[in-house]
């Protein structure tokens, strides 16, 4: 049975005739995040992907565009997962705990141990094309925008003090939440990072 994701990829000698292509980049994200792009072979991928080379190559063009392909889609699933959890809150101090708690929970345990596809990358952000670079940079700043709208959802109804810079706040959850993820590979528990969201917290609330 092909699936509608693989499709309209190009089929490759020596292999089955279509391939998943969701399930091959998945593997591919955990490799990225494990190892970096830089630290990711060609030999990394083709083994998590169950991949020929020359499979990839046609699939993918090159390391990068496999690398953007697998950065979309991670990037696609997680504001989906994040955007749910979100949704829960009745106020703007709620969707903004929800927010953090959804970070905390992927910076502990084997999750954590992983690692974020955009930390790695954006720790080797100078050596990318800036193609690369800019993925990773509209991804970050998608995540600001997101963190600064929800305190300023909090302001308006009264959870959040006012006097709050939004802005700035914003950019420093940003930093925190990157960095519960940097830390998570060093096989944090959940108790460490949810201290971690709670401790922010107080100084919005």
């Amino acid at each position: 049975m092909v699936t509608q994701s693989s499709s309209s990829l190009p089929r490759s000698r020596g292999r089955p005739r279509e391939f998943d292509a969701d399930k091959a980049l998945d593997q591919a994200v955990r490799v990225f995040s494990e190892r970096g792009y830089v630290g990711a072979s060609i030999t990394d991928l083709t083994r998590a992907m169950r991949l020929a080379q020359g499979s990839i190559y046609k699939a993918f063009k090159d390391k990068q565009s496999l690398f953007l392909a697998a950065f979309d889609r991670y990037r696609a699933q997680r504001t989906q997962k994040l955007r749910r959890a979100i949704d829960d809150g009745n106020t703007g101090l709620e969707r903004l705990h929800a927010a953090l708690a959804f970070y905390a929970e992927s910076a502990h345990g084997a999750i954590g141990r992983q690692g974020c596809l955009v930390v790695a990358s954006a720790v080797e952000l100078s050596t990318f094309a800036k193609l690369v670079a800019d993925h990773v940079a509209d991804a970050l700043a998608c995540n600001e925008a997101m963190l600064a709208d929800l305190i300023r959802q909090g302001q308006a109804d009264g959870s959040i003090m006012a006097h709050v810079d939004a802005e700035a706040t914003a950019r420093m959850l940003l930093c925190l939440t990157q960095g519960m993820r940097v830390v998570g590979k060093t096989g944090r528990s959940r108790e460490q990072m949810q201290a971690v969201v709670e401790t922010a917290l107080k100084t919005l609330a």
